[in-house]
């Protein structure tokens, strides 16, 4: 599961994020931080990590440097 978490986010980072107008306010971005949290901590902690992240990315936050705890 860790692997294909891992392979779709990179699908993302490659053909669907170039294509967006709209850039994370986060740092490192919202697909970065669910890759490493992924790696770091596995599919279902690390997928629980990057979903919360994911909805804290709105037009509203404020963003900011945010790595993976």
């Amino acid at each position: 599961m860790k692997k294909l978490l891992i392979k779709l986010i990179r699908l993302y980072q490659k053909y669907i994020s170039p294509m967006k107008r709209t850039k994370c306010p986060y740092i490192p971005t919202c697909s970065q931080y669910g890759l490493e949290a992924i790696e770091k901590y596995g599919a279902l902690k690390g997928g629980l990590l990057a979903a919360w992240r994911i909805l804290r990315c709105n037009p509203f936050s404020h963003g900011g440097y945010d790595p993976v705890p």
